[in-house]
């Protein structure tokens, strides 16, 4: 269908869909049985339903609080050849909305919420920042690539970020091969973390990946729909990397429902992805409202490219806040010119600079909601579904203040490129953490959008 968003701005009104499940009428009445079917708001997140196939619907309406749920009854049986390995891994900027909604440091609430979900029965609980930590990695080293060969590939700059799903949807159905060859081929943490728990987990557990029933907790709707992409899928196992997507704000809800308060559950440490040992306090990666692509990219570029070492980055804020950018000068020269691109109403005006070939950006980290992945609507709005703004503010304060840690310093990831991945630059490493993104359906009223 024609896609709505194309002339409408980030202040559009929320279109509200209910979550629909083809077997409720079969459903075994169970403990719980009271939840209520999730209501999902697809506004400033790009993938209006009028882009979604009717399947594709229908899988992302499964992808709710009752398939959580049927896990969780199948290994209460006795046969014990159905039970399922259950993991839930929790993305960075779904900790600060648990901590600010409930007053807690976010130390504590990875715990509390480590916790609850053990209480429900879920066996590991992992923190997605170490997916994080390869997807920017293999960022920044495709992005110098792509510098070094500007003169040669026509496509090689600039460089689009691939992290949010809302805007991969929206380039790979709408604005097509213009933007789709540019776009990183780095999986975004939530696809890389599907590879982590489902390929060296599994292998670490002996199991099957289809035994493992791998759950993301995640501040935006999107991530259901990314879920369900074919390049994310195993035939040999029947299995995708990520099989739920769970929003910050449903796991609120399961608790509501439980009548469960965060501060009375227990803390239990968040699990790691090697042997038993048990995560420490949480991390971030630089920039204070996203996984920080930008930042990282940018210094990583600047020591690689130009032999500078950048302490600081200075961001220059345009037409509004959502729409900043970063420059490098070297002898008076502007030798790199990086932005951030928040909201749609960002993303039309940077689109329609590079259709009319007056682009100057070398990369643009893009992301579908305005404020970032914090700003979510899966977790940042009231439940009239509005913005919820204090609450943003708490959680951006909270974030911000959250330790960073380089990617280059963890140790677990240098050491997985060399065990599991044979190398930094094997075939491994491109089969396991990159994909490909291309134009879909690609029609003559696509190319001609009327901005």
């Amino acid at each position: 269908q024609e896609c709505s968003k194309k002339q409408k701005n980030d202040d559009t009104q929320s279109t509200s869909v209910d979550a629909l499940s083809s077997n409720d009428g079969l459903e075994e009445k169970n403990e719980f049985h009271t939840l209520a079917n999730a209501k999902i708001l697809l506004s400033d997140c790009l993938a209006c339903d009028n882009c979604m196939t009717s399947e594709e619907g229908a899988r992302v309406f499964q992808q709710n609080q009752k398939e959580l749920f049927r896990i969780l009854n199948l290994n209460k049986k006795c046969d014990t050849s159905k039970h399922k390995v259950l993991a839930v891994s929790i993305c960075p900027q779904s900790l600060p909305y648990f901590a600010a909604k409930f007053n807690l440091s976010v130390n504590d609430a990875a715990k509390r919420l480590c916790g609850f979900l053990k209480s429900l029965g879920v066996h590991y609980v992992f923190d997605t920042t170490i997916a994080a930590d390869f997807s920017i990695l293999e960022s920044q080293r495709e992005f110098v690539q792509r510098y070094q060969r500007r003169n040669q590939e026509e496509h090689a700059l600039p460089m689009f970020a691939s992290a949010c799903p809302g805007w991969i949807r929206y380039a790979e159905r709408v604005l097509t091969n213009l933007v789709t060859s540019h776009i990183c081929t780095a999986k975004s943490p939530q696809q890389i973390m599907g590879s982590l728990v489902k390929g060296y987990f599994a292998r670490q557990q002996n199991l099957s990946p289809d035994k493992i029933f791998h759950v993301i907790v995640a501040p935006c709707y999107d991530k259901k729909l990314e879920a369900l992409r074919e390049d994310f899928y195993t035939a040999l196992y029947n299995s995708q990397e990520v099989d739920c997507v769970l929003t910050s704000g449903e796991i609120v809800q399961i608790m509501e429902q439980k009548n469960v308060s965060m501060k009375d559950v227990t803390e239990v440490a968040v699990d790691s992805l090697f042997d038993e040992v048990k995560e420490g306090d949480v991390v971030r990666h630089d920039g204070k409202r996203s996984d920080g692509y930008l930042e990282h990219i940018f210094k990583h570029a600047a020591k690689e490219l130009f032999g500078m070492d950048v302490k600081e980055i200075t961001y220059k804020a345009l037409k509004n806040k959502d729409f900043q950018e970063v420059t490098l000068e070297k002898d008076g020269e502007t030798v790199l010119r990086f932005a951030a691109a928040y909201g749609f109403r960002n993303i039309q005006n940077m689109v329609l600079k590079l259709k009319k070939g007056k682009f100057l950006y070398h990369f643009v980290e893009v992301l579908a909601c305005p404020g970032g992945c914090l700003n979510g609507k899966g977790q940042a709005q009231t439940e009239d579904g509005k913005p919820d703004k204090a609450l943003l503010n708490q959680m951006e304060e909270v974030y911000a203040a959250i330790p960073v840690r380089l990617p280059e310093t963890n140790m677990h990831v240098q050491k997985m490129y060399q065990d599991w991945l044979e190398g930094m630059d094997s075939k491994k490493v491109q089969e396991t953490l990159h994909t490909k993104y291309s134009a879909v359906n690609q029609t003559a009223s696509n190319l001609d959008i009327k901005w």
